[in-house]
C-alpha cells in the first residue's frame, strides 16, 4: 500500500462550518448520511441535471446504499475529504442515488459498469454526459492509489482535463454506449416456449457447481440465493429427484449452523466469506429473511423435521422483534457496521455488534460457559483464523459445532439480552413495496405451515394494509414505492407491483379474504397497463415517460431478489389459473416466448423463472373447501392440505358467509361447489377436471397423493 498523499484525510486541516448540502431534505437514510458532505451532492432529478447543462459540466454519479460496507468506506476516505470534495465541486456536479429507492437508475448504470469493466458492486461510480450517458465508470475507488487501483483524485483530475481537452469524442463514445445498452437489453426475438428439458439442463448445471464439502454452490464468497432453492424444491417435486432436495436440505441446514445466521438472535447475514458459511459479511437485509424463512418453511413440509420450522420461526421473529416498524411495515436493513467503544462512538467495526471474547461469555455465563463455548465453537483467542483485514481480533463468531443441549436456551436468551445493551447497527429504516411484498408472503406462508401462531397471519395483514392505506391509491391503481418518515414517494416500479400482488395472492390463501384476489387482480391490470412490451412480450422494469433514463430495461435477472419479470410471470400464470381469463394467460405465454431464449441460454442466470415454467408446464391443481370455515372439520381439511409441499396449486375457502358468491367473480367454478350434507367439503381438481367431492379426511388425503 502507497503512503498517504496530499489528499489523505489526516493531513487536512479541520473544517469550520458543517453546512447541508442538497441531499438534507431527502427521506433516504443513505442520502442523509451524504447530506453534511463537503461534497455539493445533488439528489437524482433536474435540479442536478439543469446545473450540470448550465455549467457544461460533467456527471459524477455516486450509488450506494445506506448499510454498504465500502459505500462507507469510500465516504470517510473521499466524500468528507475536503481536498477531493473541492476537485468535486469544482469540475463535475455530484448526484447522490440510493440504489434501493431507485432501482431502474441503478440497473442502468451497473449494466454500464459490468459490461465496461467485467464487474460490479456499491459503491457504483460513474461519469456522465450533462444528458445523461455514461462514459466511465467503476465500484470503490481509494483517496489515492492503493490496492492496485488508481486514486479518486487523480481520477477526477484527469477525467476533469480530458472534458476539456477532448469532449467530442467523449460525448461520441457515450453515444455509442447507450445505443450498445439498448440493443444489450433487448429480449432477442420471441420463439417458442421452453419445455421440461430446461428443468432438466437447469438441475445439471447446479448439481456440477454444487460444493458437496460444505454445500451452497460456488465458491467463496457464498451467497443464500433463495431463487435457486424455490427451482430445486419445485424440480424436487417434479421428478422426485433426491439429489435435487437433498443439495437444498444440506445447503439450509449448513448456512443455519454458520456464522451467516445469527445463533442469538435469528435472521441470516448478507453472504459468507468463505466457503464454509463461517465468517458472514455482517449486514441483514429484509429480502434475505423473507426468502430464506420461505425456503425453510418449504423444506419443513417436504421432511417435517422440526429444524427447519424452528429457523424459519427466529428468522420470523428476529423481523418482528428488530424490522418492523409499529404500523405493520417492514424496515429494509440493518448495517453491518457497529460501534466497537460506546465512548468512541464514530470509531466502528465490521460485526462489533454480534461478535464475542471468551472472557466476555464466561463472564455472563458462568458454570454454563464450558458447554456453551463447546457447542458454538468459542476458542480462548478468537475463533476467526483467516482475518485479513484484522476487523476479529480474540472474538469469536458464534456458529453450531455441535448441537445444543437444551439447557443452553436461558444462556443464549441471557446473552441476547446483554448484546440488547449494546450500541445497535444503523437501521435503515424506510418501508419498500417490493421488499414488503417479499415479507408478506413468508408471513402469510409462516401461518399456512406453522399452524396455531397467529401472530405470523396478523403481521402479514397489517403489512398489507401498511401499503394499501399509505403506499397505495386505489383510484388511480398507483403504489409508491418508498415510505418514511410519514411521507410515501417515489412510482412504483415492475417489482413492487409484481412483489406485492404475489403477496396479496399468498395472504389470501393464509385468510381467504377475497379482497386480496381482487386487489392482485386490479395490480396486475395496472401491471400490464404500465410495464408491459404488448408486442415483443415480458415487462419493462419501468413505466413510460421517465426523461431521465436513457433506456428502459427488461430485467430478467434472479439473483440475491427474484426479477420483477420472473415474479410477473407467475402473478399472471396464479391469476389466469384462477380466473381462467383468456387475456391473462395469453400475456404470460407472451412473457414466456420473449423469455424463452434467455431461459434457454442460461438457465442458472433465471431460476425464479424456472420457477413460473414449471408452473405453466403444468399440472396445476385445485382444491376447493366448501362450507362453514369455522367448523372443525374445514380445519382439519386446511390443516392436512398445509402439511404438504404443494407447489402449483390454489387453495381456495367457498364460505357460507357469503364469501363462495363473491369467490365465484374471481374463480368462477366455485358458484356450483357447494357443502354436501351441511358439511365442509373438501374438492380437488387438477386443471379444472375435478374428483368427486368429499366430506372424509381419509379420502382427501388419498385425493392429495
Amino acid at each position: 500500500m502507497s503512503a498517504p498523499s496530499l489528499l489523505s484525510r489526516a493531513n487536512q486541516p479541520k473544517r469550520e462550518t458543517d453546512l447541508p448540502n442538497h441531499l438534507i431534505a431527502e427521506k433516504s437514510p443513505y442520502l442523509q448520511q451524504h447530506a453534511h458532505n463537503p461534497v455539493d451532492w445533488y439528489p437524482w432529478g433536474s435540479d442536478a441535471f439543469e446545473k450540470a447543462r448550465g455549467e457544461d459540466k460533467p456527471i459524477f454519479l455516486s450509488i450506494g446504499y445506506s448499510t454498504c460496507h465500502w459505500c462507507h468506506v469510500m465516504e470517510r476516505e473521499s466524500f468528507e475529504n475536503d481536498a477531493i470534495a473541492a476537485i468535486l465541486n469544482r469540475s463535475f456536479v455530484a448526484i447522490k442515488v440510493d440504489r434501493e429507492e431507485r432501482p431502474d437508475v441503478d440497473r442502468i448504470y451497473m449494466t454500464f459498469v459490468q459490461a465496461s469493466t467485467g464487474s460490479g458492486g456499491w459503491p457504483m461510480s460513474v461519469f456522465l454526459t450533462p444528458d445523461l450517458k455514461p462514459f466511465f465508470g467503476g465500484t470503490y475507488f481509494p483517496p489515492d492509489n492503493r490496492y492496485g487501483r488508481p486514486g479518486f483524485g487523480a481520477i477526477l483530475e484527469r477525467i476533469g482535463e480530458a472534458w476539456k481537452r477532448d469532449r467530442e469524442r467523449i460525448e461520441q463514445s457515450s453515444s455509442d454506449v447507450v445505443v450498445q445498452l439498448t440493443q444489450y437489453s433487448a429480449a432477442p426475438s420471441a420463439t417458442g416456449v421452453a419445455d421440461k428439458a430446461v428443468l432438466d439442463a437447469a438441475f445439471q448445471h447446479f448439481r456440477r457447481m454444487f460444493d458437496s464439502a460444505h454445500a451452497g454452490f460456488g465458491s467463496a464468497p457464498k451467497f443464500p440465493r433463495p431463487v435457486v432453492f424455490n427451482f430445486l424444491l419445485r424440480y424436487y417435486a417434479r421428478t422426485h429427484s433426491q439429489e435435487a432436495l437433498s443439495m437444498t436440505l444440506e445447503t439450509l441446514r449448513a448456512m443455519a449452523n454458520g456464522g451467516m445466521h445469527d445463533q442469538l438472535g435469528g435472521g441470516f447475514h448478507r453472504y459468507s466469506v468463505d466457503e464454509r458459511w463461517f465468517v458472514p459479511h455482517f449486514e441483514k437485509m429484509l429480502y434475505d429473511q423473507a426468502q430464506l424463512a420461505i425456503s425453510y418453511l418449504e423444506a419443513f413440509q417436504i421432511t417435517h423435521d422440526p429444524f427447519y420450522a424452528r429457523i424459519a420461526r427466529s428468522t420470523l421473529d428476529y423481523v418482528l422483534r428488530d424490522m418492523t416498524h409499529p404500523d405493520g411495515g417492514f424496515y429494509s436493513a440493518e448495517d453491518a457496521d457497529s460501534v466497537i467503544d460506546p465512548a468512541q462512538p464514530k470509531v466502528k467495526g465490521e460485526g462489533a455488534f454480534y461478535v464475542w471474547t471468551a472472557g466476555e461469555l464466561r463472564q455472563a455465563l458462568g458454570d454454563d460457559f464450558a458447554v456453551f463455548a463447546a457447542s458454538y465453537g468459542v476458542e480462548e483467542n478468537g475463533n476467526v483464523q483467516d482475518d485479513p483485514h484484522g476487523e476479529f481480533p480474540g472474538k469469536n463468531i458464534l456458529y453450531v459445532l455441535e448441537p445444543a443441549p437444551e439447557q443452553l436456551a436461558a444462556a443464549k436468551a441471557k446473552l441476547l439480552e446483554l448484546r440488547s445493551h449494546r450500541v445497535r447497527p444503523h437501521l435503515d429504516d424506510k418501508i419498500l413495496t417490493a421488499w414488503n411484498g417479499l415479507m408478506i408472503s413468508a408471513f402469510a406462508k409462516a401461518a399456512q405451515v406453522l399452524q396455531g401462531d397467529v401472530r405470523y397471519l396478523a403481521a402479514a395483514q397489517r403489512a398489507a394494509e401498511f401499503i394499501l392505506t399509505r403506499m397505495y391509491d386505489a383510484r388511480s391503481g398507483i403504489l409508491q414505492r418508498r415510505f418514511r418518515d410519514g411521507e410515501a414517494a417515489i412510482d412504483g416500479f415492475l417489482d413492487d407491483y409484481a412483489f406485492f400482488a404475489n403477496a396479496l395472492l399468498d395472504l389470501y390463501e393464509a385468510d381467504f379474504d377475497p379482497r386480496h384476489l381482487e386487489t392482485a387482480l386490479a395490480l396486475a391490470t395496472k401491471m400490464r397497463e404500465l410495464f408491459e412490451d404488448p408486442e415483443d412480450g415480458a415487462f419493462f422494469s419501468t413505466a413510460v415517460g421517465d426523461p431521465s433514463l436513457v433506456l428502459r430495461m427488461k430485467d430478467d435477472y434472479d439473483g440475491a431478489e427474484p426479477s420483477g419479470n420472473s415474479v410477473a410471470l407467475l402473478v399472471l400464470l396464479r391469476l389466469a389459473h384462477l380466473t381462467d381469463r383468456t387475456d391473462l394467460r395469453e400475456a404470460a405465454d407472451r412473457t414466456l416466448r420473449a423469455l424463452a431464449s434467455k431461459i434457454a441460454a442460461q438457465p442458472v442466470a433465471v431460476p425464479q423463472l424456472l420457477v413460473a415454467l414449471d408452473y405453466w408446464l403444468g399440472p396445476r391443481r385445485e382444491i376447493v373447501i366448501a362450507g362453514e370455515p369455522h367448523a372443525a372439520l374445514a380445519r382439519d381439511f386446511l390443516s392436512h392440505v398445509r402439511a404438504r409441499f404443494l407447489p402449483n396449486t390454489v387453495t381456495l375457502l367457498a364460505g357460507s358467509d357469503g364469501s363462495r358468491e363473491r369467490l365465484a367473480r374471481v374463480f368462477p367454478a366455485a358458484a356450483n361447489m357447494e357443502p354436501i350434507a351441511g358439511q365442509p367439503t373438501a374438492y380437488v381438481c387438477q386443471d379444472y377436471v375435478c374428483q368427486l367431492p368429499t366430506i372424509e379426511l381419509s379420502k382427501f388425503d388419498e385425493l392429495l397423493q
